[in-house]
């Protein structure tokens, strides 16, 4: 049993690394320091406020005005709880060869079903941002994206987020389509800027110093449903396009304003003599995460959608 455990240790050291490095929206995870946790799903965000400068006085004894510096935590409850177990029938694995099979199996389910999870949802969090900026100022509805148009369109976004106070560097995620689009017009001739995710540096485009991020369009709505894994038709668990979503064509934020964090539980896995249900390998996964802007950073978000605005 010491050796199973330690295969899970080792097992989950590389899917938090694979998480960290190919979600396309991990330099949000880098903000995390921002967050106080200490365990479960409650986790507290700091909130710093000041008061504007006063005039100075040359003839008063108390020659500067006095200011107020407001810190406070507000809590937050992480909303995504997930998970998936899955077995591996012992006469189809022995104990020599279990572990690359574990990770080949854990590894492409992160893969292709946690990490574009991950991303979609804290895409379409960001876009609900956007949206419920009063007076439709963060956002754009019915563009349908052209080479004509798209670089003057994320320009757009770039002023709106500036002239709302936001001086900082961005990151802008569009789809591929939105991509070709401004290759098309400029002719593939971009500036490029250094972008680090994951802990890897890497060259990627830029418009005004705003590294554009492809996106695959299934992980750009404005929202998600979530299946749940045992209701019927749910069963294949994973996200769907939401009821009433709105695809977005690109999404331009601040890169330390979004508050992501995940959280994988500790990997348990059961060999068939300690798995009471099966002669089989069962492997538990559990992740949560979530994805907070707090009130005041909210209008340095801004989000472009292919989608008319809905009427209702």
């Amino acid at each position: 049993m010491a050796n199973t455990l330690a295969y899970g240790q080792v097992l989950q050291q590389g899917l938090d690394k694979q998480a960290t490095q190919e979600l396309l929206t991990g330099w949000m995870d880098s903000n995390a320091k921002q967050i106080k946790y200490e365990g479960g799903k409650e986790v507290k965000i700091g909130k710093l406020s000041t008061d504007g400068l006063g005039d100075y006085s040359r003839s008063s004894a108390n020659a500067y005005v006095g200011g107020d510096v407001k810190f406070e935590y507000e809590t937050k409850i992480m909303t995504q709880d997930r998970g998936r177990k899955f077995t591996l029938d012992a006469m189809d694995v022995d104990e020599t060869n279990f572990l690359v099979t574990a990770t080949t199996v854990m590894g492409e389910f992160q893969r292709l079903k946690v990490i574009p999870e991950i991303d979609a949802y804290r895409l379409s969090r960001l876009a609900t941002i956007a949206i419920n900026i009063e007076g439709d100022v963060n956002v754009e509805y019915g563009y349908t994206v052209n080479s004509s148009t798209i670089i003057n369109k994320i320009k757009k976004g770039i002023k709106i987020i500036r002239e709302n106070g936001y001086n900082g560097p961005l990151v802008c995620h569009l789809t591929y389509d939105s991509m070709f689009a401004i290759e098309e017009k400029v002719l593939e001739k971009l500036t490029a800027v250094t972008f680090a995710q994951g802990g890897i540096q890497t060259q990627v485009p830029s418009i005004d110093g705003c590294p554009l991020i492809k996106t695959p369009q299934n992980r750009m709505y404005s929202s998600i449903l979530l299946n749940d894994g045992t209701t019927s038709g749910q069963t294949a668990g994973g996200y769907l396009k939401g009821t009433k979503a709105l695809d977005t064509n690109f999404i331009i934020a601040p890169v330390d304003v979004p508050l992501a964090i995940t959280k994988q539980d500790k990997m348990r896995i059961f060999d068939p003599e300690t798995n009471q249900t099966a002669n089989a390998w069962s492997m538990d996964y559990r992740r949560y995460h979530d994805l907070w802007v707090t009130d005041n950073k909210a209008n340095s978000v801004y989000a472009n959608f292919k989608d008319a605005k809905p009427t209702a």
